[in-house]
């Protein structure tokens, strides 16, 4: 019965260490990138670019929430002349996934001139898309647009390849949030520092094209 006990009262201080460790860097994060990230479109400095990471698109090629509030926010900027061109990085491993021209059609139907948009076939995750927009784009003025829960560590990601880039929030509804998917956003998190650490290469330095 002591064993079981010990054994119980290990874990119990495992789980809370692990929760510790995880909530820090959730902080750490937020508190690094603060002054980059912001939430007013009055305020946000003019930049060259707008960067839009790429999310779920379903198979007929419609956009999932998410990633309809970033194309949204990021015309949003275009009109109100905070940038002057869109790069639009995400998914398109295989043929028959495509997030890319998924978000180029989404601002072509909008009314955004085609020769505005730059495209990324090769932004797999967001460290990826960040050290492609400035080594394969020269990209070096920009506003990334994603939702509050992922802009601090897209920005601490870019301030540690030595960008200068700002963040928007992109958050315009409530979002479902499963376990799950939560427990993937704080994995990301440690991921993140990993690359960063270790001055960590994207999966290809290639463009694909559409």
């Amino acid at each position: 019965m002591r064993l079981i006990k010990k054994s119980i009262l290990t874990l119990v201080i495992l789980v809370v260490v692990a929760s510790l460790i995880v909530l820090g860097l959730d902080a750490f994060l937020r508190q690094n990138t603060a002054s980059r990230i912001y939430s007013d479109i009055g305020k946000v400095p003019p930049a060259t670019t707008v960067i839009v990471l790429g999310a779920s698109v379903h198979s007929d090629g419609k956009l999932s929430p998410v990633l309809q509030d970033r194309m949204e926010t990021a015309i949003e900027l275009f009109q109100k002349n905070k940038v002057e061109q869109f790069l639009v990085s995400g998914d398109h491993k295989t043929d028959d996934y495509n997030e890319v021209s998924a978000m180029k059609n989404y601002l072509l139907s909008h009314g955004i001139p085609e020769n505005r948009i730059l495209q990324d076939h090769a932004g797999f995750d967001t460290y990826d898309s960040m050290y492609r927009a400035n080594k394969l784009f020269n990209i070096t003025s920009a506003i990334v647009v994603t939702q509050e829960f992922h802009l601090p560590r897209t920005i601490f990601i870019a301030k540690n390849l030595g960008l200068t880039y700002k963040g928007f929030v992109a958050d315009k509804r409530s979002y479902e949030t499963s376990t799950r998917s939560i427990r993937r956003e704080k994995l990301a998190n440690f991921k993140a520092l990993w690359e960063v650490l270790t001055d960590g290469k994207p999966a290809t330095l290639k463009q694909r094209l559409d």
